[in-house]
């Protein structure tokens, strides 16, 4: 048998592929959407791709199966659990294998044995995999997609919070329980191999390490420890941040299908900076993959910076807007795999993009921030010449925070944005200096144009002024 790991660090996103190396065939479970590694490791492995398996209606990413059952004639192997909302749609051209609790099928000499474990989806199951090639008839371990993770489980509070399912995070967090106690009865020599790792949206306190064991799991994850539902619930739902907000398009694009990548349009190269200047006086999304501190010396009035870095598809997905272009300033060299990052969270709008350092020698529009030191906030702060806006997340803001300051989490800033104090200018500040520059350029491109990016952040804020920190 053959199981190879593959992992998008981008999304903290884990796929496989199990392959049987008898018959020469090899499926994946919960494949991303660029399918072109598993393509080049089944050819180099001499095996062929017959089946895409879903654990369950992915929120975090824009899933790979129809592309594998469209351009290799794979068969889908995917849920029929859960309510009508909860179902597949589109998939009756495709090959495919509908799936209930206690459902069987094999892949050469391998066995998938399935079981459905409900809470961080109604319709979420798991893969119990038996390698028949060997003496040992026991099962090997088990593809619990976002189930159980190393450490923690799935948390059941996306639907309400995603899409708007009143009532469906409570009621997943029960249902939670009892998988949980479904899981429980499995042999503790069982691997498990799940959909994420930590940085995950999909779980509160992920760990970084792949895989683990249904013993080990049982004995130090902390959602295993429990014997009473309500305590359980009670502090599952504890301090889950809010998810992105494209986690509710990619529900929709993965329960109903989305375009190929190959039928696609090609991205465009603009030459004329005109043309850009024109998208931005008409409202377009331009976004400068720069370093924020080039952004920050000189950049395009009007222009949003999502730098190009292991963050890009995180921010794209909270700030962007899947009902209007996509315009980038970037650097030809990088195109090709920032198209792959915004194509795997559902951004299929990418309209044309211009070489940004060619762009920058020829617009006429240009404009700039100021990157200032605590020592310089604090000052205008104190004399009431500068208000501090913080743009963290709420368990860090929580956790402490500077003296009156105003807070908005940088994903929600857009939608807050008319409530952000005015009359002064803004110190935008995060922990460190990196999402408040995202935030600056947000600001500057909605007319805000009197703001400073506090360097250091919180983090060195609190460190040379503890006596200015609310906790």
């Amino acid at each position: 048998m053959l199981l190879k790991y593959f992992y998008d660090e981008n999304l903290s996103q884990a796929s496989y592929m199990v392959g049987c190396q008898a018959s020469k065939e090899a499926v994946i479970v919960d494949p991303a959407r660029n399918i072109n590694p598993y393509v080049e490791e089944a050819k180099k492995q001499g095996m062929d791709i017959v089946g895409a398996l879903e654990t369950h209606i992915h929120a975090d990413f824009v899933s790979g199966a129809r592309e594998l059952a469209e351009n290799l004639h794979a068969t889908l192997y995917i849920s029929d659990e859960g309510s009508q909302d909860w179902k597949y749609k589109n998939i009756n051209h495709l090959s495919h294998c509908l799936l209930k609790e206690g459902d069987q099928f094999h892949i050469g000499n391998i066995t998938f044995k399935v079981i459905h474990t409900p809470g961080h989806t109604p319709e979420s199951i798991s893969f119990i995999l038996t390698d028949g090639s060997t003496n040992i008839n026991s099962p090997m371990g088990i593809f619990t997609g976002d189930f159980v993770f190393v450490g923690d489980v799935g948390r059941p509070d996306l639907l309400e919070k995603a899409t708007g399912a009143k009532g469906s995070a409570k009621l997943g967090a029960h249902d939670l329980f009892k998988s949980l106690n479904k899981f429980k009865d499995l042999p503790d020599f069982m691997q498990i191999w799940p959909g994420h790792g930590a940085g995950s949206a999909c779980g509160k306190s992920l760990g970084s390490i792949p895989s683990s064991t249904v013993g080990y799991e049982k004995r130090f994850n902390w959602a295993l420890q429990h014997t009473n539902s309500e305590a359980f619930v009670k502090e599952l739902l504890e301090g889950q941040p809010d998810p992105p907000n494209y986690f509710a398009m990619m529900k929709q694009i993965n329960k109903n299908g989305t375009i190929l990548i190959e039928d696609l349009p090609k991205i465009k190269e603009i030459t004329n900076i005109s043309e850009i200047e024109e998208k931005i006086k008409n409202g377009a999304q331009v976004i400068d993959t720069r370093d924020s501190s080039q952004f920050a010396k000189e950049h395009i009035e009007g222009t949003i910076n999502l730098p190009f870095n292991a963050s890009f598809a995180n921010w794209a997905g909270w700030l962007l807007d899947y009902k209007r272009h996509i315009y980038l300033l970037t650097n030809k060299q990088d195109l090709d795999v920032i198209k792959d990052r915004l194509h795997s969270i559902g951004f299929d709008q990418i309209k044309s993009y211009m070489n940004v350092v060619k762009a920058m020698e020829e617009t006429s529009i240009r404009e700039s921030y100021q990157n200032i030191l605590p020592s310089e906030a604090k000052d205008m702060v104190q004399n009431g010449t500068a208000q501090i806006l913080d743009v963290r997340s709420l368990a860090e803001w929580e956790e402490g925070h500077i003296e009156g300051a105003y807070h908005v989490m940088l994903g929600t800033i857009l939608k807050h944005i008319n409530n952000i104090p005015s009359g002064r200018p803004l110190i935008v500040q995060c922990a460190s200096g990196v999402r408040s520059a995202i935030g600056v350029s947000i600001l500057q491109a909605n007319g805000i144009k009197d703001v400073f990016n506090l360097t250091g952040g919180y983090t060195l804020w609190k460190k040379e002024y503890p006596e200015l920190e609310i906790k």
